[in-house]
């Protein structure tokens, strides 16, 4: 099946009533379920034992951002 025929099958799913934002979201959505099966396909996965021997490192705390002290504004 092509990705414009996944694409039209996916519309023809949702109600009449979707938004195109609604219609937008479901398209990334599927895409994305796609693109991780086809990278299992290849395999390019961690196990879980590698994501929880990870998870410290993303979870380090990062910079705290600090705004400017002033804003500037134009008009």
């Amino acid at each position: 099946m092509s990705s414009k025929e996944i694409a039209i099958e996916v519309i023809r799913k949702l109600p009449d009533e979707a938004s195109l934002m609604d219609i937008a979201q479901e398209l990334e959505f599927v895409a994305g379920i796609r693109e991780g099966a086809a990278e299992l396909d290849r395999g390019e996965y961690m196990t879980a034992e590698e994501i929880l021997k990870r998870i410290p490192q993303w979870a380090k705390p990062t910079k705290q951002y600090s705004p400017p002290s002033r804003l500037v504004t134009s008009r």
